[in-house]
């Protein structure tokens, strides 16, 4: 260190600047953010943002991280820096996390109601550990002084190759939307349960090929939208979206993932779920082959392509088909090697419900979608006539369970199904309210997947029931009372979160 300035003159600085300036790559750009810090005698600074925040996200993917807390002085001779240079971790111990929200708070009107209202867990806490600070002085610099320079080399090892390799595993997991999978488990466990149902077979071997084979096709088709939504500039021009539920995953835009990455990526989850379905096929017979070519061409071509399923405004209606209708068929195909009307039939709900999840998150996305000329159903409609059809597909859902059941197509245990009801109209009444709100919209987001999910399992423990009888009606009951418990947690948790938010847009506004 030079003896021009003392590091207690450095350390006061920082005190007195509330907000720095934080630069972190992204792939082969670079992006900068200010945000509110704090720092402790050793020049560790802390940052603490909403959970999954984008900026969080670079920080802890690409550690490599710079820093620069600017005051401006009594004029432009007067005005100094501080640049701060290091690695980005997340704060694990619970100590030094309490330690640093209760410092940030100090400045954060963000941290400070999230952790007054007893929701702190809603917080990321990262610390920059520095392996340089350098503080300058405009007139110093004109002079040709040079900055007072404080090295930290013990830290300058500080990530390890196994931490990076990690980084690069959860940047996958995020590509794939692994939250999102369930979209494809539910009409595999549906298909199988109504296989055991109706001609008693339960070949778990099969079932858990078949249910790989739906997820790589479903992890492929998340990937290759990603990828064809970057190349038509489609991400890059959503400002609106809402984490998790719209806008891709953002990992090519975040540098997590490079556009070559993501395609060679997609190309290896289809390669992988065609060579499943061609053994399928020779197992169990050449039918899986066309439901199994029906979902690789309606994933790869969702978003990109020759077909471009959702700038044709279809796109809603292939998603609902291939994660309703043909997994849940194609599911009941590879145990039975037959096909029959009531896997379609019991399908119907969860292809509105997948239709659904898809057609709401496209609300937030409408105006990228209409800069860039994908013209998805919301697109097409504007949003205020859209939450109309999205108000028919969900009380489809119910009235397909109940038509199904009163023509005897369906079990009467099939009317658990119904117990989602709630939902669905506490989602409808959010679309209606917020639909041109994306913020505000989440709820009836969350409503909907939570809908998906419930329902879903819901029908096929409806068929499992009917299978066990009065003998397996307390594993019946067991799972009904939990499945129960699930949607009311869900319901709960969507509301509290909703309280949150509008209470820190009230704290901060």
């Amino acid at each position: 260190m030079s003896e021009q300035h003392s590091k207690e003159e450095i350390l006061s600085l920082m005190e007195k600047v509330e907000v720095a300036a934080i630069a972190t790559a992204a792939g082969e750009s670079m992006r900068i953010r200010m945000m509110h810090y704090a720092t402790d005698e050793n020049f560790t600074i802390y940052l603490a943002t909403l959970k999954g925040d984008p900026k969080t996200v670079q920080m802890t993917h690409h550690p490599s991280i710079s820093l620069l807390l600017h005051h401006p002085g009594a004029d432009i001779n007067e005005s100094q820096e501080v640049e701060i240079t290091g690695k980005a971790l997340p704060v694990s111990d619970q100590k030094e996390r309490e330690r640093a929200l209760e410092m940030t708070a100090k400045r954060s009107p963000v941290v400070k109601y999230l952790t007054e209202s007893g929701n702190s867990g809603m917080l990321d806490c990262i610390k920059v550990v520095p392996d340089t600070v350098k503080f300058r002085i405009f007139r110093e610099i004109v002079q040709g002084i040079p900055p007072t320079v404080i090295e930290f080399p013990q830290n300058r090892q500080v990530v390890s190759d196994w931490h990076l390799i990690k980084m690069k595993l959860r940047n996958w997991v995020m590509a794939i939307r692994a939250p999102f999978l369930t979209a494809s488990v539910v009409p595999v466990l549906l298909g199988t349960a109504i296989a055991w149902f109706a001609t008693g077979t339960r070949y778990w071997g099969f079932f858990w090929l078949t249910l790989l084979a739906g997820l790589l096709i479903h992890m492929g088709t998340n990937v290759i939208n990603d990828y064809f939504d970057h190349k038509s500039g489609n991400d890059e021009a959503n400002r609106e979206f809402v984490r998790p539920f719209s806008g891709g995953s953002r990992v090519i835009q975040l540098g997590l993932l490079t556009p070559l990455e993501a395609l060679a990526g997609a190309s290896l989850f289809f390669l992988l779920s065609a060579a499943i379905g061609f053994y399928l096929a020779w197992a169990r017979g050449p039918l899986i082959l066309i439901l199994g070519a029906i979902g690789l061409i309606s994933g790869i071509f969702y978003t990109g392509g020759p077909f471009n399923w959702a700038k044709r405004g279809i796109g809603e209606l292939l998603v609902g088909l291939n994660f309703g209708v043909l997994m849940t068929l194609g599911a009941y195909y590879v145990q039975t090697q037959s096909f029959s009307w009531i896997p379609v039939i019991a399908a119907i709900p969860v292809s509105l419900l997948i239709a659904a999840v898809l057609y709401i998150n496209e609300f937030p996305d409408y105006t990228a979608d209409k800069q860039v000329g994908k013209n998805t159903l919301v697109v097409r409609l504007g949003r205020e006539r859209a939450v109309i059809l999205y108000v028919l597909m969900m009380l489809a859902v119910y009235l397909s369970i109940g038509v199904g059941v009163a023509t005897s197509a369906l079990p009467l245990t099939a009317l658990l199904g119904l117990l989602t009801l709630p939902l669905a109209i506490r989602g409808i009444q959010y679309a209606r309210k917020h639909h041109a709100s994306s913020f505000d919209l989440v709820p009836a987001n969350a409503l909907t997947v939570t809908a998906h999910l419930a329902t879903g399992l819901l029908l096929t423990l409806a068929f499992a029931w009917e299978v066990l009888g009065t003998q397996g009606l307390i594993y019946v009951v067991i799972l009904g009372v939990i499945f129960v418990g699930f949607v009311v947690f869900m319901y709960r948790h969507i509301e509290r979160q909703k309280d949150i938010f509008l209470g820190l847009k009230r704290a901060v506004g």
